[in-house]
């Protein structure tokens, strides 16, 4: 009578390392697609303008994006926020996403087709674990109920959920990794694409026990985090979206400067991408204190005008820059020891 062979790691297989943990390239691509028609409108409108193999690889960062924010927030394709529970639950979803996110650039399976997607690009475009940690690093500060109590803090937190994002979609199109201001404006897009994104999100965020506005420019015209959003406080809070949407502003300009310096599709995608963004802060500005009664958005018109101009500001490509000299670079963002 044969009797199986007792299970050690003598006997067991190898998982032969194989980026995308062995799944077939077009079905992660489908999946991810799938994946930013329904979390990002806006980001899935611009990506059209890339060629194939761009917006193929933006799709694969944006699903991995999307489901580390999901599993961070216990939510559902950026729906409603979950139960966060403890902070020891808390602190375990994000370590998961760290090992989930070391084992796919091991070109190991993870069982979660993001990740795997995620691997998949880096494998193609060169994107490392630290670039990845950056990312992971915004989701961390959610994690332990992390507010700003300054600009600094703000923009520092904006680094890591969009900037550094910014910077890996850079190295996806083709930019040098040693080419350290296209990088540092990649990083400028992604600061006032979440600038924006704040701004608009303030109420809801104030549901979710979240304040992404700096504690002291609260402090400045008499609000408490916490009781800035209530309704009876909504004039006083529109008067800091001046501030708020000047400094999207500069970091918007400064980003244009580094479009300028990519290939034509590219650019017209970026450009695009900027004009949508931008005009969700103008229009956040624009409606004073009513900005916060319905979610402000972009419509299918309105992102079609905006892409249209966008087209010819690619062919034209002198951008102006911001008003003043740029003295900052993405490691100014980056969290000092202790932060």
């Amino acid at each position: 009578m044969n009797r199986p062979r007792p299970l050690t790691t003598q006997n067991l297989r190898p998982t032969v390392p194989r980026a995308g943990g062995g799944r077939e390239r077009r079905a992660l691509v489908q999946k991810a697609h799938d994946s930013i028609e329904v979390g990002s409108h806006s980001f899935a409108a611009a990506s059209k303008l890339f060629d194939r193999a761009t917006r193929e690889r933006a799709w694969l960062l944006y699903a991995w994006c999307r489901r580390c924010d999901d599993i961070a927030d216990n939510q559902d394709k950026g729906g409603p926020l979950g139960d966060q529970g403890t902070p020891k639950e808390a602190e375990d979803r994000i370590q998961a996403i760290r090992v989930l996110t070391k084992r796919a650039l091991d070109e190991q399976p993870t069982a979660d087709f993001a990740f795997d997607a995620f691997g998949l690009v880096a494998d193609e475009c060169g994107l490392t674990y630290d670039m990845a940690k950056d990312v992971i690093g915004g989701f961390a500060l959610d994690a332990t109920g992390f507010s700003p109590k300054n600009e600094r803090d703000m923009l520092r937190y904006c680094y890591h959920v969009a900037g550094a994002v910014g910077i890996m979609m850079a190295h996806i199109m083709g930019v040098h990794p040693d080419d350290g201001d296209t990088l540092d404006r990649a990083n400028d897009l992604g600061l006032a694409f979440q600038i924006a994104n704040i701004s608009r999100d303030i109420v809801e965020d104030a549901a979710a026990n979240r304040v992404y506005l700096p504690a002291e420019w609260l402090a400045e015209v008499g609000l408490a985090p916490g009781e800035h959003a209530k309704p009876e406080h909504r004039f006083v809070l529109a008067s800091l979206m001046p501030r708020m949407i000047a400094l999207m502003e500069k970091h918007e300009a400064a980003a244009r400067l580094g479009a300028s310096r990519l290939r034509f599709r590219h650019r017209w995608a970026v450009l695009s991408a900027a004009n949508i963004y931008g005009a969700i802060g103008r229009k956040v500005l624009d409606r004073g204190q009513l900005a916060w009664d319905s979610r402000t958005r972009v419509s299918g018109p309105e992102k079609v005008w905006h892409m249209t101009t966008a087209l010819f500001q690619a062919i034209w490509n002198r951008p102006a820059g911001p008003e003043e000299p740029i003295i900052w670079s993405r490691h100014d963002f980056r969290p000092v020891a202790g932060w």
